[in-house]
């Protein structure tokens, strides 16, 4: 039986056996790598559409036939099985993929190896010529690939860096840095691990780097934070986020936090955007979980496919989000909880909340809203269209700080707020893996849930919200027996930025009114 690897990781190579195979068509080598990908049957129109877009439909089944003709020439005949309507590559061969044997590496949570294994971005450099549908499918690939990559650095960043093997987490570190030369805490994590590993020549280089690439990049300095590492040395203690930690549930690993004590917990989930680590370095939201923590224990979690949490291959929807809750608060060893859902959090709180009625104090709707999209008896949101547009908007502005203008805009000149949620973005997820979270989103409803919550519940909404209009704040309260609902001032969506004051007061007034 024939063994062939195929590398995808960097640019493509087709090895039988050990051997190269030097395919010269690189139509035919995208057609390997995708036919390797898919690991079952692709239809032969699909392919020949997408590897020839514009030509009429005879002319390109001849030029399918010859090119698969090409391929077997070159990597045998036994390598393909072809029918009348579809193409795979054969099941008697026996075919590793770098790409999958990366992700298999990270599924298993052997990060150091998944580590190895990422050898560069994926196709990169190659593009087969004039085939945009399939230059679009090998971007979203490269960018999940991407996101798990950073996501398997960070793990061991924080692994090796616990424990006590400097060098090891400088080294990855590093490669964060490559990945993201504008973050810094990246940056920073290189820094301390160098310091910590005794090379402060190479600390100070990096700093220099760093200031110099903000300066020309994004014309800020680099925060204080920052520029302390290195006048304080490798003894410096940064106020670090809490520790995170991981739980296994429904066969997905999920990070999440706890912070502070008290009789009562507060779990938070945020919107389609989170990363336990990240929300710690923007000095305001930073301060907002900690005035959280202050009224009780504070839990965070990243919800499955976002964050830190493991990637998955499907839209994770209400129930499956519900259902992280669960497992988060039983590995918390929660007994009673007050949920926050902020908006797109909302629903799936508001899920738990219905059917675990015996562990929720009560429940906070920040932003939120019922429905996905509108519909003739729910007019409070994006329409389909509308929000596909939108989602189309944003994953074209994916890198940087896409949506800020919406989101906060009373924080969306702060150059330092920008950089920071483009980092966020970037760590928190890709365009092909949120757009898969957002429109599971898009299709949400938990309208017929409403009924069915009836724990205490405090809804709050700014006025002026242009993410997620008031009437869907007002539409949730309405719904809900005996919620209260109160108006805000402003316009930003997120629940730290513009005013916090009266935020925090109406949730420390409803959560001491629980824990009395």
């Amino acid at each position: 039986m024939a063994s062939f690897s195929v590398r995808t990781l960097g640019f493509p190579e087709i090895r039988r056996d050990g051997r190269l195979c030097q395919l010269a068509l690189r139509k035919g080598l995208a057609l390997v790598v995708y036919l390797a990908e898919a690991k079952t049957s692709v239809g032969r129109d699909a392919i020949a559409t997408m590897l020839w877009p514009e030509d009429r439909e005879e002319v390109v089944r001849a030029r399918l036939r010859r090119l698969l003709h090409r391929v077997q020439l070159t990597l045998g005949d036994d390598v393909l099985t072809i029918d009348r309507a579809t193409v795979r590559w054969s099941a008697e061969i026996d075919l590793q993929v770098d790409s999958q044997l990366f992700e298999q590496a990270c599924d298993r949570g052997e990060f150091e190896r998944a580590c190895r294994a990422y050898s560069g971005d994926f196709l990169e450099g190659f593009s087969p010529g004039d085939c945009p549908e399939f230059d679009e499918w090998a971007y979203f690939r490269r960018e999940a690939l991407r996101g798990r990559a950073i996501q398997a650095l960070e793990r061991v960043v924080q692994d090796r860096n616990a424990a006590g093997d400097y060098a090891t987490a400088a080294a990855h570190a590093g490669r964060l840095v490559e990945f993201d030369p504008l973050s810094e805490v990246y940056g920073r994590h290189f820094i301390r691990n160098l310091l910590l590993a005794g090379d402060r020549a190479a600390a100070r280089r990096h700093l220099e780097v760093l200031t110099q690439r903000l300066r020309d990049e994004l014309n800020v300095a680099p925060e204080p934070e920052t520029r302390a590492l290195l006048n304080a040395g490798a003894t410096l203690t940064i106020a670090d986020p809490p520790p995170t930690r991981y739980v296994s549930g429904g066969g997905v690993h999920l990070a999440f936090q706890t912070y502070g004590a008290g009789r009562i917990d507060v779990l938070v989930l945020p919107g389609f955007v989170s990363h336990v680590e990240r929300v710690w370095e923007e000095p305001r939201c930073r301060a907002f979980l900690s005035s959280l923590a202050g009224m009780g224990r504070l839990i965070l979690l990243d919800r499955r496919g976002v964050g830190l949490s493991d990637r998955v291959g499907f839209n994770p929807g209400v129930d499956a989000t519900a259902q992280d809750i669960g497992t988060v608060l039983d590995a918390a060893g929660s007994r009673r909880v007050v949920l926050f859902g902020a908006s797109e959090g909302g629903p799936a709180c508001i899920k738990f909340a219905a059917d675990h009625r015996d562990r929720v104090a009560g429940l906070i709707l920040f932003g939120s809203l019922a429905k996905g999209s509108a519909t003739p008896d729910y007019p409070y949101a994006l329409g389909a269209g509308q929000y596909d547009a939108w989602l189309r908007q944003l994953i074209a502005g994916w890198g940087g700080p896409a949506g800020i203008e919406t989101f906060a805009p009373g924080l969306s000149g702060d150059p330092h707020v920008r950089v920071w949620w483009a980092g966020l973005l970037r760590a928190a997820s890709s365009p092909g893996a949120i757009k898969g979270v957002l429109e599971a989103l898009r299709d949400m409803d938990v309208r017929h849930v409403l009924g069915r919550v009836s724990v205490p519940t405090l809804v709050l909404h700014r006025r002026g919200d242009r993410a997620v209009r008031i009437d869907a704040g007002r539409h949730l309260a309405s719904h809900i027996a005996h919620a209260r609902f109160v108006e805000l001032d402003g316009a930003d969506h997120w629940a730290f930025a513009g005013d916090q004051r009266p935020v925090l007061d109406n949730i420390r007034a409803f959560v001491d009114s629980l824990a009395a």
